[in-house]
């Protein structure tokens, strides 16, 4: 009777779980859609700009010519919507517990679901993103240098989940440190700033000998591998297996401590709030 009774509970509160997940989630959704005017906009609106920027710097300016990153415009995007996804997760997670303080000491639902939520929200807001690379790449049609989608496109599966381990995995993190060391939330967006140019978006990691110590030290960054799942979509030899296979390593480890930093300092973190 027991064996029967405990799946049920099991299952009655994993649902409550999800349950809880996707109301949070669709709070913030709501809250950044329905409140704005432009809400689908401000999206797309930071990918875009910058884009444009890096565009006309590297191409008109200084007249770049690496045939294997072209259409530059649409190299640009398949990596900079995904850092989009991790940058915003990254700065909403250092004040994921400060901001929602009175509702995480008053709620009896796993703390984790915030960091959940934002990793969801902004997970949803990258795919909701993604036709804005489709029309580039239309766009790229008539061009010298069309953009063609490969089979490839089909590990892009593989490095939304990665990176979703991975923003998961710092969230567990970065959440509750917060919570004790208030002044981590500016050196977080610093260290985000440095990330930016340490990881291969505004250039290839093609570009690099696969021996040389800078193609080394930029595949000790997670993200390395992931960008060039994203990019395999389009260019051919973008695929990095030896940086994925470093990506999901350290992604998977990174997770293990999170969780194991997570479980150990939330009752701290609730005195603390």
């Amino acid at each position: 009777m027991t064996a029967v009774v405990a799946p049920r509970r099991e299952r009655s509160a994993s649902q409550r779980y999800r349950h809880s997940l996707w109301l949070l989630t669709k709070r913030d959704l709501q809250v950044r859609y329905t409140t704005s005017a432009l809400g689908y906009v401000w999206s797309i609106l930071d990918p875009l700009l910058m884009s444009a920027i890096y565009y006309f710097v590297f191409v008109i300016v200084f007249n770049r010519g690496s045939a294997a990153e072209d259409p530059y415009i649409v190299f640009l995007m398949t990596a900079l919507l995904p850092w989009t996804w991790f940058n915003g997760s990254m700065n909403d997670m250092a004040r994921a517990f400060i901001r929602d303080a009175k509702l995480i000491r008053s709620t009896s639902i796993p703390r984790s679901i915030w960091v959940m939520r934002i990793t969801l929200s902004k997970g949803i807001e990258f795919l909701l993103s993604l036709p804005v690379l489709v029309i580039f790449v239309v766009i790229s049609e008539f061009t010298t240098t069309p953009a063609h989608i490969r089979w490839d496109a089909f590990y892009s599966i593989l490095g939304i989940v990665l990176e979703a381990i991975l923003i998961v995995g710092l969230g567990l993190i970065i959440a509750p440190i917060v919570v004790f060391f208030r002044d981590l939330e500016r050196a977080i967006k610093l260290v985000l700033r440095l990330l930016f140019y340490a990881t291969p978006i505004v250039y290839g990691i093609s570009r690099f000998n696969k021996d040389s110590l800078v193609k080394h030290i930029l595949d000790l960054n997670p993200l390395t591998g992931i960008m060039s799942i994203y990019r395999a979509s389009f260019f051919a030899g973008a695929l990095d297996w030896p940086a994925v296979i470093i990506a999901a390593i350290e992604s998977i480890l990174i997770l293990g401590i999170g969780v194991l930093l997570f479980r150990r300092n939330m009752r701290a973190v609730l005195k603390e709030l």
